[in-house]
Formats: C-alpha cells, structure tokens, sequence
C-alpha cells in the first residue's frame, strides 16, 4: 500500500496527454491480478495525490467562506446548475408497487447523456476533442442506468471528471479550495436531490463501501475542515443542537444531519462505521485514517474498482485483458464483474450470479421512509427535504 504521507508530497501536475489523441475511457480492471497493477500505477498515485492535495487546501476552510471564484470554476457551477434543473423538470414516475429504484431516472441519465457534450463546451479552456473522453466520466457521476443505483464508485467518477479538467488546463491550483466547498458540495446537493426524488439504490450490498448509504469524501474532506476546530470534536456528531447548528459550515455534519433526516435510530444501528470514528479523539486522525480507508476499501476493492474507467488522460499502463467465453459485453451493466466468472461448465464459462458489487437489489432509505410516512395521514417524503422518520 503506497505510504499516505509520501502521496500527499506528490504534485498534482497540469499537462495533456502525451499522445495528443483522446478516446472515450473503458473498464480494464477483471481480475485481482489487474487491480494490483492498479495499485502500483501513475493513475492511483494521481488520484492520491489529488484527494490529498484538496484535503490539505480546506482545513479549517468553511463552506460558507468567500473563495475566489475563477471563470473556469464559475462555468463548472454553471453547468452542474443545468444539470440540477434537469432532474427537478423530470419527476418521478407513479411506482408505488415498487420500494426499488425508480425508472424516471433513466430518463434523467438519457437527458443528461444528450445535454452534456454541449454543456462541457461552455467551459473555457477545454479541447473540444477531449469532451467524448471527459464526458463519460460525467455522465456516470450520477449513477448507474440499468440498476438505477449508486455507490463510492460513482462518485470517484466526479472526482476523476474534476482530475481531467485539471489535467487539460481548466483549473489552477488556485482554484483548490472552491473545488471542493463549491463545485463538489454542489454535486453532493444534486446527488442528494437525485437519491431521494427517484430513490436511488445503495451500489451493493455491503452499503457501498462507503460511510453512508452512497458517500465517502464528503466525509473526508470534511473532517478535514474541522481538523483543529476549538469546540467540535468527533464524538459531537451524537449532539443534535452541534449538527444542526453547524451543518450549514462543515460537510462532515451536514452528511451527519442528512443521514439523521432520514434514519431516526442511533447511528450504532444503521451507520455503525460513523459511529466507531466518534470515538476517535481529534479530527487529525479520523482525517487520516479516512484517506487511509479510502485507499483500502474504494481503491482497493475489486467490487468498486472493476467499473473504474481508464481513457488516456487517466491512462492505463499495462496489457489489455480480454473478456472470458461468454462474459457480458463492455456495454453490459455487469461488464468485468467477478461474480460473473466461475469454473463450473468449463474454464471460465460466464454463469449468472450476484456479488458484492451489485449484490441483491437493496431499496434506498427513501423507500423505507417513504412507506413508514404514508401510513400517517398527510406525510409525504418528496425530494431532499426529509422529515425524520424511524430508521427501517
């Protein structure tokens, strides 16, 4: 496992791809074996590096600090701005029968899948042959078409979108800080306008791999921000009146007060994950032991990291491996998974199956709350104004 301290002293570097030629990026990563070669290349070291180099910039910084905004940054805002009324102009289909994931998200994806490619040609600076490859990583920022769910690997895709605007000379280290308390805070915002209108499954079955129901870096960037905070301290997230009163400041909180307006049970029951990290004692070490866990349970897990998509800005370095007898095409939302691939019938025959990746369908908290509130005359759960209902 790279060392966390020696990837933070890595430089985020600004340059073009060395071979001048884009391509739309693909899943690469099958096999253990190819997720080890991962583990040792130029792209996760990137990735590192660029999650540190973030993390450091917003310690102590507040989302509600006044940060220079560039042009670039501004057009970004702009887009994800559109983005966000697009889904509020496609409301969810009558799916009662359903506690499921709800098919008017696909309308969604397709319509941002047809906008996008326009919208990335406001932004300034950017190769209008570079926008096919960038686009990808965008449209699967906001989760998965067939399974109608979503999971740390999606949300890695955002990360990577942001890492190869960077990379094409759209931002600037000056833009660190608004990147995260402005463009990516904007995109949890709209996540969770997607994740309760249109109730969005959890990826897996194991709860992501993430902290919450769908998340990881708001929560370590946001404990990053709080990192040497005077009053709050890992154990306040249990104090409602801290939450509520600081949510609106630090991102670590507001995903605690989101999570509470939806779970009402003690987070020992249903986020037992947050609930070990309030025991730590100082913000330092829940912040570095969080890069830690990302690097452990998101890039370097197989179930999360088989969908990961490799163009030539985010390139990969080693062989291509080739799909197995009958296994599922690259257009297949089950392409590349493990679960997929099994001795019996012949060597590496395809057989149908679940895994850890996409695991037995789970409904989104949304749909639980949603059943609890329509047994109360005049309740409704609708977007992401949650009302608290007991965790199901």
């Amino acid at each position: 496992m790279t060392d966390t301290t020696e990837t933070a002293s890595k430089t985020t570097d600004t340059q073009q791809p060395t071979t001048n030629m884009y391509f739309p990026p693909r899943k690469v990563i099958l096999t253990k074996e190819n997720l080890e070669a991962f583990q040792e290349s130029e792209t996760h070291a990137t990735i590192l590096s660029y999650i540190n180099t973030l993390n450091e910039c917003v310690v102590g910084v507040k989302l509600t600090d006044d940060v220079p905004i560039s042009t670039s940054v501004q057009a970004v805002l702009g887009l994800l701005d559109k983005i966000e009324e697009t889904a509020k102009s496609i409301p969810p289909v009558d799916n009662k029968a359903s506690r499921f994931g709800n098919p008017a998200f696909r309308t969604f994806y397709d319509k941002v899948s047809e906008i996008a490619p326009e919208l990335l040609k406001s932004i300034p600076g950017l190769p209008e042959a570079a926008i096919p490859e960038i686009c990808v990583y965008l449209q699967e920022s906001w989760g998965n078409r067939t399974r109608i769910d979503y999971g740390s690997g999606m949300e890695l895709n955002f990360l990577c979108w942001m890492i190869c605007l960077e990379k094409l000379g759209v931002f600037q280290e000056s833009d660190h800080v608004a990147l995260v308390i402005k463009v990516f805070w904007k995109y949890i915002q709209i996540m969770r306008l997607l994740q309760s209108t249109y109730w969005l499954e959890p990826a897996g079955s194991h709860g992501v791999w993430g902290l919450d129901d769908y998340h990881f870096l708001p929560f370590l960037w946001g404990s990053a921000q709080l990192r040497g905070h005077k009053y709050i301290r890992p154990k306040s997230i249990h104090d409602s009146e801290t939450t509520e009163e600081f949510s609106k400041y630090y991102m670590y909180l507001a995903c605690i007060q989101f999570i509470n307006s939806v779970k009402t049970a003690s987070l020992r029951w249903h986020s037992p994950m947050l609930d070990d990290i309030s025991a730590v004692k100082t913000w330092d070490k829940v912040n570095s032991g969080l890069i830690k866990m990302y690097q452990a349970e998101v890039l370097g897990k197989l179930p999360v990291m088989q969908h990961f998509l490799f163009g030539s800005i985010l390139a990969w370095n080693g062989p291509l491996p080739e799909p197995s007898r009958g296994a599922p095409g690259p257009e297949d939302a089950h392409w590349g998974h493990t679960h997929a691939m099994t001795e019996r019938g012949g060597v590496g025959q395809f057989q149908n199956g679940w895994g850890d990746c996409c695991g037995i369908p789970v409904p989104s908290a949304f749909a639980a709350a949603q059943a609890e509130a329509a047994k109360k005359p005049g309740a409704r759960l609708a977007g992401p104004g949650i009302r608290p209902v007991p965790f199901d």
